[in-house]
């Protein structure tokens, strides 16, 4: 789903620079126009309906808004006194800072339009490839092995989509934008009410180095911790409907809600390396749980820092060498060459 936004201000290089950013990056989610006078704008309205308009100050009071299903007034520093006359004229208009990061403002705009909407999209989701990470020991780069995969795939020219489910967050140790927390999404999905996949669209970071959109992090440790195996089955669906790849990181159990998130995925790459503990593990679920048997048509083993897995009985398996780095950066896109 697109909504349609139409940008409506006199300020002319604003609204090109604005309307080709939009069309360019973001054209899954919006579908632009642009007016530059309040004649114009009034056509517009009588032509069409809107889901969003983004309206200068004095264009919010120029027109009937009635085809605009969210209408937000650009807000500035400059206008401020004048602004907030004009919002308490019109009830229930929305506030958007004019001048800041494109990503940030469609970011605001989706999140406010997901809480509105009337039209809940958890119904008939796209559905992306869904890879899932693993491993029954800590410490044998679980998450590196996943950010190298994701990397991977875009440069493969994929859209390639991180979420964390570790119960502490690795996502703040990998990448610096801040973001609305992933929690917006559990309370959405509880609540059953709300454009899910819009505020997806809304949350989801890009990393402008690797080109990974990840979630930011959970408000808390029990957002997480909470998740049922239908919550866990819930979001991964509504996540995998805003990408092409979905790598999902998964704590270490093997839990019923590990074993959906198993059923779920298109693959699952199971981590291991050279340490005693990550070989015993390994070992023991390979041989030792019916999970493996249920899953190893998907499965590769991915032998992480200079491993092997010769001594598996596995069908499928990946080496990967060490890559001394206090960068953790540079060593998953060193790696996302070898996946």
């Amino acid at each position: 789903m697109r909504i349609k936004l139409l940008v409506a201000t006199y300020d002319t290089d604003y609204s090109e620079h604005l309307s080709d950013a939009l069309s360019k990056d973001y054209s899954d989610a919006v579908d632009v126009s642009v007016c530059s006078t309040s004649e114009r704008l009034g056509a517009f309205l009588d032509a069409q309906n809107y889901d969003v308009a983004l309206l200068d100050s004095s264009m919010a009071v120029a027109c009937d808004l009635k085809a605009v299903f969210m209408p937000v007034q650009l807000w500035t520093e400059e206008d401020a006194v004048k602004g907030e006359a004009i919002c308490n004229e019109i009830v229930g208009i929305k506030k958007v800072r004019k001048y800041q990061r494109i990503s940030s403002l469609l970011s605001t705009i989706l999140e406010s339009y997901a809480e509105v909407s009337t039209e809940n999209s958890g119904v008939d989701f796209d559905k992306a490839s869904i890879t899932a990470v693993w491993s029954p020991a800590g410490g044998v780069g679980k998450t590196t092995v996943a950010l190298a995969y994701a990397a991977r795939r875009v440069s493969e020219g994929r859209r390639a989509v991180y979420l964390d489910l570790e119960p502490f967050s690795s996502v703040p140790a990998y990448f610096t934008e801040n973001g609305t927390s992933v929690s917006t999404v559990f309370d959405m999905l509880e609540s059953g009410s709300g454009n899910i996949k819009m505020l997806l669209k809304g949350i989801v970071r890009l990393d402008s180095s690797a080109g990974i959109g990840y979630f930011c992090c959970p408000d808390n440790y029990d957002d997480i911790n909470i998740l049922s195996s239908d919550d866990i089955s819930s979001l991964i669906t509504a996540c995998s409907s805003v990408t092409d790849e979905l790598v999902v990181d998964l704590y270490g159990a093997c839990d019923d809600r590990a074993r959906r998130i198993f059923e779920l995925a298109d693959s699952i790459l199971l981590v291991t390396d050279n340490s005693s503990a990550a070989k015993t593990k390994l070992s023991q679920f390979v041989t030792q749980n019916n999970v493996y048997n249920q899953i190893k048509g998907k499965t590769i083993i991915v032998a992480n820092k200079g491993a092997s897995v010769t001594s598996q009985p596995v069908a499928c398996a990946v080496s990967l060498p060490l890559i001394q780095s206090e960068d953790v950066n540079i060593v998953y896109r060193t790696l996302a060459a070898g996946l």
